[in-house]
C-alpha cells in the first residue's frame, strides 16, 4: 500500500501542468540529441545545466531525465534510416536496423524500436520504484566508512569498465579527484592548488569542465572527421510489424530488458554496454542467427530495449546513494547540488515529491517517446542532413552563453576553452574523460566522508578494514582491479579501444 501511496505522490508531482510540459521539452531535446550525430546526452545536459538553475528541483530534474532516456532513443531513428548512429548506443543498431530499411522494411525497424524501447523502459521504471526505497533504508544505516569505501569502489569500477590503457583510466582518475581540490578547504580556510590566481578560490566550475571536456571536446573531434554524413534516406511504408515478425520480437525484448536493466546499474556506459553485450547474447541463441547482420528484427529488437532499460536503471546508485554509475549521471548529480538537494539515501525522505515524481515521469516520459517519434519521422531525417558547419557554430556560443552566465566571469569562458582542449587531445591519447568526470564529483565528496571518518576513529585508518561493509567494498574493487589487469583481459580492452 505505500508503494502505491509514494506513486500517487509521484504522479500528482509529475501530472502538473508545468511539470509535464518540461518532461516532454526534456524528451523531445533527447530525442533531438539522439538524432543529430556527433552530440550525446552527456554534452546536451551539460550545455543545458545553466537553464536549469532557476528551475524548480522537480521540474530540473524531470527535464533532465527527459533528455537522456529520449537520446537513448533518438539514436535509433537514424540509425535505421539513414545507417548514422546518433548516439553510441545506438551503433549496434545499424548492423541490422539499415538492412531492414534497404529491404524496404524501415517502418517495422522503427516500430520494433519503438515497441522494445517503450516496454524496456516501463519495466525498467517499475524496477526503479520498487528497488531504490530498499536501497536508500539500507544506505541509511551507512557510516562515513562505508560512503568513503562505496565511492572508492565507484571509481575502480570506472576504471575497470573504461575503455583503452588500464593505467590512462586510473590517471584520469586521479586527475579528477586533484581538480575536485582546487578551491578554498572548507575545514582550515586555506586555499589549495589555485596558483594565486583569486578566480579558482571557489574551486573549478562542474558545469565549466562537464561543458569543455564534453561538449567543446566533442566539436572538435567531430570536425576532424569531416563531414560524413549518409544521405540515403529510406521510404516508409508500414509500421505493423507482421505476427512472424511479433514471434521473432518478443524473446528478444525481454532478454535486452534484463540485460540493460542489470548492466545499467553498475558504474560505465551501462546502456552502451548494454546494447552490445543483448545484440551478442541475442546473435548466440537466435535460431536466426545466420540473418544477423543481414536484417534480423531481432538485431533490432535486442539492443534497443537494453539501451533503454540501462538508461533508466542507472537513475537507482544515483537516486538512492548519490553515487553516479555513468557522466551523464554525474551531471544529474551536479545538477542537484546546485539545487541544494544532497544526494543520497535521504533524497526520499527529505524530497519525497522529488523522488516519486522523476519515477513517474519516466512513465509519462516513455509514452511521449512514442506520441512523437512515429509521426516526426520524416523531420528527423531531414534535420539529421544540416551541416556542421552550421550546427557547431551554434553550439559553441550557447557553451559560451551558458558558462558566462554562471558568475559573469569571462574566466570562466576560458577555462571552459581549455577544458575542451584538454578533453581532444586526452581523447587522441587514448584517453577517456568520462572516469574523470565522476572522480571530480566525488572526489569532495570523499574527502569529506574520509575526514568524518578519521574524526570518529580518532585517527585510526584501520576503520576502513575492521568494518566489514567498508572492507568488503573495497575489497571487491581492488579484485575488480586486479582482474582487469591480467594479460589477456588488458589486450581485449585496447583491441576494442582501437577499433572504435
Amino acid at each position: 500500500m505505500e508503494l502505491i501511496a509514494n506513486l500517487g505522490l509521484g504522479l500528482s508531482t509529475a501530472l502538473t501542468t508545468a511539470n509535464l510540459l518540461y518532461c516532454l521539452a526534456g524528451v523531445f531535446l533527447g530525442t533531438l540529441i539522439g538524432v543529430l550525430p556527433g552530440l550525446g546526452p552527456t554534452a546536451t545536459i551539460a550545455m543545458l545545466l545553466p537553464l536549469t538553475f532557476n528551475l524548480p528541483p522537480v521540474s530540473a530534474l524531470i527535464m533532465l531525465a527527459g533528455i537522456y532516456y529520449g537520446s537513448q532513443y533518438g539514436g535509433s531513428t537514424t540509425s535505421i534510416l539513414v545507417n548514422v548512429p546518433g548516439e553510441a548506443a545506438s551503433v549496434v543498431t545499424t548492423l541490422d536496423g539499415y538492412q531492414m530499411a534497404r529491404q524496404g522494411r524501415a517502418g517495422v525497424a522503427l516500430a520494433t524500436s519503438a515497441i522494445g524501447s517503450f516496454f524496456a523502459g516501463t519495466v525498467a521504471t517499475c524496477l526503479l520504484a520498487l528497488f531504490a526505497p530498499p536501497l536508500a533504508e539500507v544506505a541509511l544505516k551507512f557510516g562515513p566508512a562505508e560512503y568513503f569505501s562505496l565511492m572508492v569502489l565507484g571509481l575502480l569500477a570506472s576504471v575497470v569498465l573504461a575503455q583503452g590503457s588500464l593505467l590512462h583510466a586510473i590517471g584520469m582518475v586521479v586527475l579528477g579527484l586533484l581538480l575536485g581540490l582546487v578551491g578554498t578547504d572548507v575545514n582550515s580556510g586555506a586555499r589549495r592548488f589555485t596558483f594565486d590566481i583569486p578566480q579558482l578560490a571557489d574551486g573549478i566550475g562542474f558545469v565549466v569542465v562537464a561543458m569543455g571536456m564534453f561538449g567543446l571536446g566533442e566539436i572538435i573531434r567531430n570536425l576532424e572527421r569531416g563531414e560524413e554524413q549518409t544521405q540515403t534516406v529510406s521510404k516508409i511504408t508500414s509500421l505493423m510489424p507482421t505476427k512472424e515478425d511479433w514471434k521473432r520480437m518478443v524473446w528478444p525484448i525481454l532478454r535486452g530488458t534484463a540485460i540493460g536493466s542489470a548492466l545499467g546499474i553498475l558504474p560505465g556506459s551501462g546502456s552502451i554496454l548494454g546494447s552490445f553485450a543483448a545484440y551478442s547474447i541475442e546473435k548466440k541463441v537466435s535460431k536466426h542467427s545466420a540473418e544477423f547482420g543481414k536484417g534480423a528484427i531481432e538485431g533490432v529488437a535486442a539492443p534497443e530495449s537494453a539501451n533503454n532499460a540501462g538508461a533508466q536503471t542507472s537513475f537507482i546508485p544515483m537516486l538512492t546513494l548519490g553515487i553516479p554509475s555513468n557522466p551523464v549521471m554525474a551531471l544529474m548529480v551536479g545538477a542537484m547540488i546546485i539545487q541544494g538537494i544532497q544526494p543520497g539515501p535521504s533524497v526520499i525522505t527529505d524530497q519525497p515529491a522529488l523522488f516519486w515524481g522523476i519515477i513517474a515521469s519516466m512513465w509519462i516520459g516513455n509514452l511521449f517517446l512514442i506520441i512523437l517519434n512515429l509521426p516526426m519521422i520524416g523531420m528527423w531525417v531531414r534535420i539529421v542532413t544540416v551541416p556542421y558547419h552550421f550546427l557547431f557554430p551554434a553550439i559553441l556560443v550557447f557553451c559560451g552563453i551558458g558558462v558566462f552566465s554562471l558568475k559573469n566571469a569571462t574566466f570562466d569562458i576560458h577555462l571552459m576553452a581549455l577544458f575542451g582542449l584538454l578533453g581532444y587531445v586526452f581523447t587522441k591519447l587514448g584517453c577517456e574523460p568520462a572516469p574523470m568526470l565522476l572522480a571530480f564529483i566525488l572526489g569532495p565528496l570523499m574527502e569529506e566522508y574520509l575526514r568524518r571518518a578519521m574524526l570518529l576513529s580518532r585517527g585510526d585508518p584501520m576503520v576502513f578494514i575492521t568494518r566489514p561493509i567498508s572492507a568488503a567494498l573495497l575489497a571487491i574493487g581492488v579484485l575488480a582491479v586486479i582482474a582487469a589487469s591480467l594479460p589477456a583481459l588488458t589486450r581485449k580492452r585496447e583491441e576494442a579501444f582501437r577499433e572504435e
